[in-house]
């Protein structure tokens, strides 16, 4: 089973309609963003995203002309509990570990947080045995999609 899940980025070109034009391909070929971040600077932006399917997102938006990757993160299992967040930054610092960038999502009766780190397997193992659960691809990919 996977620990990790596929993270989609795309790098925008800093100007008016660039994030419009990457939502309305993913839109047109039935890629449900589940969450996303959009850091930018004057040059250009990193959006980042948790995708229904990321290796038919990042196909689509190559063929359009977008320059898109895949990269492994770990999506952590929040509980709606005041320090839950702080308890497991914690524990992962305790553990050595880098974390490049995070950002977060709510899904239900638990919120998520998408962590970049240097060492995604020790990050999971510190996480779960501190008490605390990673999303599985398969229910990451398609947390906040409702049913059939």
């Amino acid at each position: 089973m996977g620990i990790t899940i596929k993270q989609l980025s795309v790098f925008l070109e800093n100007r008016e309609g660039r994030l419009d034009e990457v939502l309305n391909v993913l839109a047109e070929n039935d890629v449900n963003i589940v969450a996303l971040s959009l850091a930018d600077t004057t040059e250009y932006g990193m959006l980042r995203m948790i995708v229904s399917d990321p290796e038919k997102g990042k196909y689509v938006l190559k063929e359009s002309g977008f320059r898109a990757m895949l990269t492994d993160v770990v999506a952590l299992r929040v509980p709606h509990a005041t320090g839950s967040l702080s308890k497991a930054m914690h524990e992962i610092m305790e553990g050595k570990i880098n974390v490049e960038y995070m950002y977060a999502f709510a899904n239900g009766e638990d919120a998520s947080a998408v962590l970049k780190c240097d060492d995604p397997e020790k990050v999971v193992d510190i996480l779960r045995e501190s008490g605390f659960d990673v999303w599985e691809a398969s229910e990451a990919y398609v947390s906040n999609v409702q049913g059939e």
